[in-house]
């Protein structure tokens, strides 16, 4: 019998850091496919550099850059911006070392501040933002460097709420509008294992899709106490994880990588989510569940059974599962291969992953395809996957069914802090209780 493949480990580089306009029938119903790569004909030693910058020094953003700058010729990093500027100026002299050459950011490049990115998009001169802060800034952000005529990185999650969904889609269309480029941290997209895998699904290797399960299960999350002197707003954005506002809890912030390879596959998001969940372990002033168990309901009567916990001392556990009427498929996290079987149980198709090179050519494909002149926009995939988290969170919350209808519609949520400012005093935090914790 199939099993869910465990993981090595959980990825240490992600550790850092209201519009009323109904979506489009059009935007609902694009399917999550992966922009082709467009790669250019020029000689690396003829090309115009590209100045990139980076908003969101932590964990993801070194991460992110490093890739940027390993896998891209003609490519120079210019600026950082970040809540610390030590942290930025630590960025940047581990990148001057990784790749001589391709970093030049003086002192005065070094921004700090939660409203630091505002001047690295007045900047004129740059290209490209790597966009790597909390992913509650994320909307507001990346629409934000589109105004601006800015190429982006925008990592995941796009949004945690329905407001910044509807944010996220009306900066996909500007950007397509402006000629610019936005390419989302969803790495599975480029990753060789997941595109095969998933090309042979929907050709038909495993028959009609019936159902699916999906694990994104962890053995615990850091937290951060508060250090003297931080303001509220301070605070939470250096122990970001903890706050809904800012993370979206696990299920946006980490699992969103699961859930948006079942968007994929399934071609688009699902009809309705119905959950449950809990919290055991968590520190008393974080927002998030320990768990969260949701049946997802796809177009076609298909469910995907989808999990995800982070518990210190559990055994984790992370892939998907995918059932069809002629046989089923596996598919690996991280680096752990993805196989098909056929009815019987005999493996028919088996590739290996390599999610370093994912990593890459996320940036890869970005730059290549503003050198061609060809940007790939893939914000609302991203983001209709994002909003999919959220529609299984405020279920589990709510212990409520939840629409995609009605969070494209009808919903008013909007976690983001009114009027928010690095010094600003924000409520109490409180975790949802089923029963109590109202659908909005």
């Amino acid at each position: 019998m199939n099993s869910i493949p465990e993981s090595n480990s959980i990825a240490s580089r992600r550790s850092f850091l209201k519009s009323t306009t109904v979506v489009t029938a059009a935007a609902v119903a694009s399917q999550a496919i992966v922009a082709p790569a467009v790669h250019s004909q020029e000689p690396a030693k003829d090309l115009q550099p590209l100045r990139i910058a980076l908003v969101g020094a932590g964990g993801r953003g070194a991460g992110a850059v490093d890739d940027s700058l390993s896998i891209n010729e003609g490519i120079e990093l210019v600026a950082i911006a970040d809540m610390d500027a030590k942290v930025a100026a630590s960025v940047r002299d581990a990148m001057s070392k990784r790749h001589p050459g391709k970093v030049n950011v003086a002192d005065e490049h070094l921004y700090e501040g939660m409203d630091s990115y505002k001047r690295i998009l007045d900047d004129k001169s740059i290209d490209v933002v790597l966009m790597a802060t909390p992913p509650g800034f994320r909307p507001r952000y990346v629409r934000d460097a589109v105004d601006a005529g800015k190429h982006v990185f925008a990592e995941k999650p796009s949004c945690v709420d329905p407001a910044g969904f509807k944010i996220c889609v009306e900066t996909h269309k500007k950007a397509e509008a402006n000629g610019t480029a936005i390419v989302t941290g969803t790495q599975y997209r480029r990753q060789t294992s997941f595109i095969e895998a998933i090309k042979r699904i929907q050709d038909g290797a495993i028959g009609d899709i019936v159902a699916a399960t999906s694990r994104y299960c962890a053995n615990g999350i850091w937290y951060r106490p508060r250090r003297d002197g931080m303001s509220d707003t301070e605070y939470q954005i250096h122990n970001w994880m903890h706050f809904v506002w800012l993370s979206g809890d696990q299920i946006a912030e980490q699992a969103v990588h699961n859930i948006d390879a079942m968007n994929w596959l399934m071609g688009g998001p699902p009809e309705s989510a119905y959950g449950c969940g809990g919290r055991f372990t968590r520190p008393d002033d974080s927002e998030m569940w320990d768990n969260m168990h949701i049946d997802f309901m796809y177009p076609g009567n298909r469910l995907l059974s989808f999990k995800c916990q982070q518990i210190p001392g559990s055994e984790s556990s992370n892939g998907s599962i995918v059932y069809g009427t002629n046989g089923s498929a596996t598919i690996g996290s991280f680096s752990n291969p993805c196989e098909i079987r056929d009815k019987t149980g005999n493996v028919v198709f088996e590739i290996k992953g390599d999610i370093s090179a994912a990593y890459k050519q996320e940036h890869k494909d970005l730059i290549d395809s503003i050198r061609a002149g060809k940007p790939i926009v893939e914000f609302i995939q991203t983001a209709e996957s994002s909003l999919t988290a959220v529609m299984g969170r405020m279920a589990a919350y709510t212990a409520k069914k939840v629409t995609w209808e009605f969070l494209t519609g009808e919903s008013k949520l909007d976690t983001y802090p009114p009027e928010l400012t690095q010094s600003s005093e924000l409520p109490k935090p409180a975790h949802a209780v089923p029963g109590k914790t109202k659908l909005v």
